[in-house]
């Protein structure tokens, strides 16, 4: 039986802008290319350094999309010469599983994707079974640099203690189905005792970022309007995803953040609380299209969507996999096979 016959019907994103690989997203894209050969002190210039990071997050199996995600991110970075960083984004340890690790490192290597920064072998258990020393890409192995960011706030004046829940938040923040809530600044209002929670949000100001999507186009985005005071802390005391992508970013010299499109909406507040953090050269940002069911929903780990280990037990091998993320991302024209080795192919820039 083919392999396909073991996938549920996919299409592109909501969002995505053109139908065919040869459409008008890879025509800004040489445009942007162009445009940032020579930048000033915001931003890298994409063809002199181009590092990335390909950061799943050990909660589930890998899926299609992770598939697609990793075409964008080791073939942008070969089609320019750049690095990228293999990140384990494990700061929600209440979902996050060794299992999962161990099975996404697996997937990883069988798929052909192989990190030039950390790659899957540095993450790996020792001959006695154990795991590793503390690994500088793992989350969960870095508390001390979170602890020193939050410092560099709280010094600013920047840091308060929030006790608010998302049910006391939903409750005072009416909003239609897939808005984003606003925190409406309870605690920062009336603050409370620091040590009555171990949560933490920082004050976002009213400022406009604008940036430039290198496959979207220029964006703008208010934080302030968009989600309010940034939570960095939960009540549990675990670092938000929001918070350790930034500190993280900074950490390990990221130049060009390539992610999906669901995260667009965290680029402006992750760029604000980068500059708090004192960072002057920001990344550049490319959001691809999302894989999707033919409802619209989002493929998702919990739900096992096309996961990676189920596919390989039916018999589909690596390179049609990627071949079919490929094609269900709009970067070809049909399903054919493709090496991990050739995404590079689909990137380059003439």
């Amino acid at each position: 039986m083919p392999p396909e016959s073991h996938a549920p019907s996919v299409r592109i994103g909501h969002a995505e802008r053109a139908a065919s690989p040869q459409g008008t997203w890879r025509a800004h894209f040489a445009e942007s290319v162009a445009a940032h050969q020579a930048v000033g002190p915001d931003e890298a210039p994409v063809r002199t350094r181009w590092r990335t990071r390909f950061a799943p997050a050990p909660t589930g199996y890998l899926h299609l999309g992770h598939v697609a995600n990793a075409i964008f991110v080791w073939g942008l970075a070969r089609a320019f010469g750049g690095a990228v960083v293999l990140r384990l984004e494990d700061h929600d340890r209440s979902r996050c599983r060794p299992a999962f690790e161990d099975a996404l490192l697996d997937d990883l290597d069988w798929l052909g994707f192989e990190a030039d920064i950390a790659p899957t072998s540095s993450y790996r258990l020792t001959s006695e079974g154990a795991r590793s020393a503390p690994h500088p890409y793992r989350q969960s192995d870095n508390d001390a640099r979170y602890v020193a960011a939050l410092a560099v706030l709280e010094q600013q004046r920047l840091i308060y203690p929030c006790t608010c829940t998302r049910r006391d938040i939903a409750s005072l923040v009416p909003r239609t189905t897939g808005e984003e809530a606003r925190y409406p600044g309870t605690c920062r209002d009336a603050p409370g005792d620091p040590a009555s929670t171990l949560a933490r949000r920082m004050l976002l100001d009213d400022t406009v970022e604008s940036f430039v999507d290198l496959r979207l186009g220029a964006m703008t985005q208010q934080p302030s309007a968009q989600c309010g005071d940034l939570l960095v802390r939960d009540r549990s005391g675990g670092w938000t995803y929001q918070f350790a992508v930034a500190v993280d970013d900074a950490a390990h010299g990221i130049d060009v953040i390539i992610r999906g499109e669901d995260l667009l909406s965290s680029t402006g507040r992750q760029r604000q609380l980068s500059r708090r953090l004192g960072g002057v050269r920001l990344p550049l940002v490319l959001h691809h299209p999302l894989l999707v069911h033919a409802s619209g929903e989002k493929l998702s780990k919990a739900n096992g969507d096309t996961a990676v280990r189920e596919r390989r037990r039916a018999g589909a091998t690596a390179a049609a996999l990627i071949g079919e993320a490929a094609h269900l991302a709009g970067l070809t024209t049909s399903r054919a096979p493709m090496d991990a080795r050739d995404v590079a192919s689909l990137f380059l820039v003439t």
